[in-house]
């Protein structure tokens, strides 16, 4: 098979889909890679260590679409990639398709095969490929919500941790999944005082277990959240349904209550945002104030630590590419129910029933697709 990796092209997305070890795996197994020139550039990864692993170098990103059978990224793409996707086509990458109506309609019509990364469940109906980045986000929450509650930043002017006399930040954390569980480690480790909300008991209990003194956990409902919201200093907004659009927890008239120049970081805003204000940002322009609360949203947080992230995603995504390039979309589908669930979008049909339920479009069980 012919794997293309193209270069990212979202503002400040400094990842990669694939390292050399990865090309070198997948030319050993007898399969051809090509990367978009300097698209490892970001994670700290030349040209020549491309080729030196077996990799063809492209120079745009419109030759490795033309030219591959199977697109490898990291993020969406983007308006001036749509056109690129050919029919039959396999695309395999985080695609969020629920935070975008556009994007979704636009790989209908590209009839191509969107395989999602963040919804391929494993045989614990865990999330192997989503589980990197929300490590990576997690943490990275708790260091840009500590960098903006700085008053230079327009923050309170709080040091996460305190000092001797004087009292830390209050954190609170929507969500104690991956993403949350953490933002939870960095934060107390940082000295802060930290909540973490979250509706699964057997969760709670967990965290409750392995989290030191200075982590508490409480139960989620939209009474808790609002008395925390308004005890915040910073919010972690970390929920995730899977596939579908995050479910807004705090809305707008909780932010009134909040206390002037606290923080709130919305992780969820790759899915819509879990935050009723939030509204995407990029990392050249991270942060916008509403009602006296700095709201931090990037879309892509894990692609400002590029080489860490690139190497903690590639762990999880290449045994994936090695099945998708020997066997093909459909045969690993057929074999692998939780990687079918990574199948949104083929043949011009919606396969993901929350994406095709929250858009209001059709929606195809994978099944009548590939039998």
């Amino acid at each position: 098979m012919r794997v293309g990796v193209p270069r990212e092209i979202k503002s400040n997305e400094h990842r990669i889909a694939m390292v050399p070890a990865g090309v070198d795996a997948l030319v050993r197994a007898g399969h051809e890679v090509m990367v978009a020139q300097d698209g490892g550039h970001g994670s700290g990864i030349t040209d020549q260590e491309y080729l030196d692993a077996g990799a063809k170098i492209a120079p745009d990103n419109a030759e490795v679409f033309a030219w591959a059978d199977m697109i490898v990224k990291v993020k969406e793409p983007l308006p001036e990639e749509y056109a690129l996707i050919r029919p039959g086509q396999t695309v395999f990458t985080y695609f969020h398709l629920a935070a975008s109506r556009e994007l979704t309609e636009a790989m209908v019509e590209s009839k191509g095969t969107c395989v999602a990364y963040e919804t391929i469940e494993d045989k614990n109906g865990r999330l192997p490929l989503l589980t990197p980045m929300s490590e990576v986000a997690g943490r990275m929450a708790i260091q840009e919500g500590a960098k903006y509650l700085e008053k230079p930043m327009m923050g309170r002017g709080i040091l996460l941790g305190g000092i001797p006399g004087v009292e830390p930040a209050y954190v609170v954390i929507l969500g104690g999944g991956v993403v949350g569980s953490n933002a939870a480690k960095i934060a107390a480790g940082l000295g802060a005082n930290v909540a973490i909300l979250d509706v699964n008991l057997d969760r709670l209990r967990y965290l409750d277990e392995i989290m030191p003194g200075n982590v508490t956990t409480l139960y989620s409902t939209q009474y808790a959240v609002r008395e925390q919201c308004r005890r915040a200093d910073l919010v972690i907004g970390a929920v995730l349904t899977t596939g579908a659009r995050a479910p807004v927890l705090v809305p707008r008239e909780y932010l009134a209550e909040m206390k002037n120049g606290s923080v709130v970081v919305d992780v969820a805003i790759d899915q819509g945002g879990c935050i009723e204000t939030a509204r995407a940002t990029t990392h050249q322009d991270p942060t916008y104030v509403i009602d006296g609360v700095v709201h931090y949203c990037v879309a892509n947080m894990p692609g400002a630590v590029g080489r860490t992230s690139t190497y903690g995603l590639t762990n999880a995504t290449l045994p994936y590419v090695m099945r998708l390039a020997r066997h093909g979309v459909v045969e690993v589908a057929k074999q692998d129910p939780g990687f079918a669930k990574g199948i949104n979008v083929m043949d011009g049909k919606i396969t993901c029933e929350p994406v095709s339920e929250f858009f209001k479009l059709p929606y195809t069980p994978l099944s009548a697709l590939i039998g």
